[in-house]
């Protein structure tokens, strides 16, 4: 009986994971008006980032913190302290700065992975978004897992529905940005492309996850009791109410660039002169 019940608790948690993201990737296809993007690209896009890029990121993240503590401990030197993974400074190193590098690198890897499917400006941050929301779909539920082996079943589905409403839109947004910049370099719209709008990515990524934190760099400069508690309260809301901001501009800019008269222009080529003639 207790086999039954813990496979039903897991599809529950799969299910209330799952519907979340699948309902903020049909709202940002829908922003395509005048062709939407097969479902069958954006269901490779979001099993990408679901599966392979949430775990390897996982794997590479462990094997670079791995390597870091080494170096750290070889070199016990101030400056290499945020190389040590069970230091305060590496924990912050991997929050704010290795994991935005590496995960929406490999987010992106996706999106570059079906550039014959991007045949148009609208459709960059719409398979873009389907990475990412494969990405946080699949992070959400490992998380909410680790929330119901602790703390049972509501434990799981609270934390799911947490970062639904937070973590999965940032996930989703960011490659979505990515994805409309790999578009626009696709192209040869004018103006930032590929290189420009990953390292956007990184910075929402990085500004989300500093958010988030807001609870333990309080605890670290010596805040506690209401005055902590009413800090990650607030900061939790601005977490909330940037991801849900993010997602509603990649569906703007999918329906600005689904419009011919509202794309940005291509760069014109070079025309060829002819060579001068001699005198």
């Amino acid at each position: 009986m207790t086999a039954v019940v813990s496979l039903f608790d897991l599809l529950l948690l799969v299910l209330v994971a799952l519907a979340p993201a699948l309902a903020y990737l049909a709202w940002v296809r829908k922003g395509e008006r005048r062709q939407t993007e097969g479902w069958g690209t954006l269901a490779g896009g979001f099993v990408y980032g679901a599966i392979f890029a949430t775990l390897v990121a996982g794997v590479l993240e462990l094997v670079l913190v791995a390597l870091g503590t080494t170096v750290s401990q070889h070199y016990p030197a101030p400056e290499f302290v945020f190389l040590n993974g069970n230091s305060t400074a590496g924990s912050f190193f991997l929050v704010l700065v290795l994991a935005p590098f590496v995960e929406e690198a490999l987010k992106a890897s996706g999106v570059a992975a079906r550039n014959a499917r991007i045949s148009r400006l609208a459709d960059g941050p719409v398979v873009g978004a389907s990475v990412g929301l494969g990405f946080g779909f699949f992070e959400t539920f490992l998380y909410g897992l680790g929330a119901y082996v602790v703390g049972g079943l509501e434990a799981g589905i609270a934390l799911i529905l947490v970062r639904s409403i937070s973590s999965v839109l940032l996930h989703g947004s960011s490659t979505g940005m990515f994805g409309y910049g790999y578009a626009r370099a696709k192209f040869g719209v004018r103006g930032p492309g590929s290189g420009a709008y990953y390292l956007l990515a990184v910075a929402m990524h990085a500004t989300f996850n500093t958010l988030a934190s807001v609870a333990v760099i309080l605890a670290l400069v010596g805040v506690t009791g209401v005055a902590a508690e009413v800090g990650a309260f607030v900061a939790l809301l601005v977490a909330i109410v940037f991801a849900v901001g993010a997602i509603e501009h990649v569906r703007a800019i999918t329906q600005s660039a689904d419009y011919p008269a509202l794309q940005p222009r291509p760069t014109p080529a070079p025309v060829a002169r002819p060579p001068a003639k001699g005198r």
